[in-house]
């Protein structure tokens, strides 16, 4: 079931109303009622709804009425009509005005609650679709964590016993030790790992649409908005959302991050309408976000509401222990992503990459695997096949290898 579903029944009979609230509320929905088109759309007006259920056949605004005008306002929201007139001409009328499916009278609890959970599962998926999912495929291993020294290990207790739990959790480390990997993992072993990891990456973002893209907008002559959007939070409802590299949020949309984390409800942009939102917050920083907080640059109400479980990734030459086994999963990645056979590296080839300080961490490592595997004539990676272009001057301390570089 969809989480936090908000449901509206909108019929003139007391009788179907009091019945679908009992039967959905029984399920874990919140069901709202109305007992006329009108209140029926003014409720949609100041809240939203995941599902209407309507009544074709009432007095005044009829089920119809009320189908078009969801479908022109709120195309997203599901909607599934009550006809007492089951005829195939009402049901296709309804289906080609944006109806989900029709439910006609007499109908069983069971019977409704088949078709809502239906279509509240096709909300879900619509909503799922909306960002690419692309995202959150073709990342061999993302959901382990790749390491045997004793930093690693802690991590991998801390990520272990903080996954199953709804708590916060700040990642902290430089930029490419793996923490988007980590939050990955952390869904992966969570509750929630059935519904969205939605990325928001803090660093990429224009700060002016940073809001439009957290929160979502509404179609609105008056903001200029040409069509409504889901922000990230929206689509995430019921999973997690991942911000990475958070400390570059800026401190207007700290204040409403912190907001929404505190109420669990959002406000697109030019709206008024109150969303609620369920979602497990994973943030990711490269900065030592205390000083950000002395500095005047990060508010300490969010720090502490984002690191209710801290975990600091080490850098890869703090671990290098690991590199071997990181070594060969990538090996075994790129083998099989560029259709090569590359068997394994030399003990030279080896020795290098362990030397090597690895300024760029685990991702530097990545790339260099990946660059030996595609270029390499060989089966087994040599130390000629690791040279890279340009590493800051980092040197390894073997004198075979001065540096990672032509």
């Amino acid at each position: 079931m969809y989480s936090q579903t908000n449901i509206l029944v909108i019929d003139d009979e007391e009788t179907i109303r009091d019945s679908c609230q009992q039967a959905m509320s029984r399920e874990g929905n919140k069901v709202e009622v109305a007992e006329d088109g009108i209140k029926g759309l003014a409720m949609l007006e100041k809240e939203s709804f995941d599902l209407v259920i309507v009544d074709l056949k009432m007095p005044g605004l009829n089920g119809m009425d009320v189908l078009k005008r969801i479908k022109e306002e709120e195309p997203e929201i599901v909607v599934v009509v009550i006809t007492g007139y089951a005829t195939v001409e009402t049901a296709v009328e309804a289906m080609k005005a944006g109806a989900y499916d029709y439910i006609p009278k007499p109908f069983t609890p069971e019977s409704l609650r088949l078709i809502v959970n239906r279509a509240l599962e096709k909300r879900r998926l619509s909503l799922e679709n909306i960002l690419l999912r692309a995202q959150l495929k073709d990342r061999i291993g993302a959901d382990v964590i790749i390491g045997q020294s004793p930093p690693m290990l802690e991590v991998a207790r801390l990520a272990g016993e903080v996954a199953p739990t709804d708590s916060n959790v700040l990642i902290s480390g430089e930029a490419g030790t793996g923490k988007e990997l980590i939050a990955r993992a952390i869904h992966s072993q969570s509750n929630r790992n059935d519904k969205p990891f939605i990325v928001v990456d803090c660093g990429n973002l224009v700060e002016s649409l940073f809001e439009n893209e957290l929160f979502g907008q509404v179609k609105s002559s008056s903001t200029g908005a040409t069509e409504t959007k889901y922000g990230r939070l929206e689509v995430a409802n019921g999973g997690t959302v991942f911000f990475d590299e958070v400390g570059n949020i800026g401190m207007n949309i700290q204040a409403k991050l912190l907001r929404v984390l505190q109420e669990k409800q959002i406000t697109r942009v030019g709206g008024s309408r109150v969303t609620r939102v369920d979602v497990r917050v994973i943030a990711a920083t490269n900065r030592d976000l205390l000083k950000c907080i002395e500095q005047g640059t990060f508010r300490k109400d969010l720090f502490y509401c984002l690191s209710v479980v801290p975990i600091v990734l080490p850098p890869l030459r703090g671990r290098k222990e690991d590199i071997p086994l990181l070594a060969n999963h990538f090996l075994k990645k790129f083998n099989e992503q560029r259709e090569k056979n590359v068997t394994d590296f030399s003990d030279q080839a080896m020795k290098v990459l362990t030397e090597y300080n690895w300024p760029g961490n685990v991702g530097e490592l990545e790339n260099v695997i990946e660059r030996a595997v595609v270029l390499t004539r060989s089966g087994v990676i040599g130390p000629a096949d690791l040279w890279y272009y340009e590493l800051s001057g980092e040197t390894a301390s073997s004198s075979d290898t001065e540096k990672l570089k032509p």
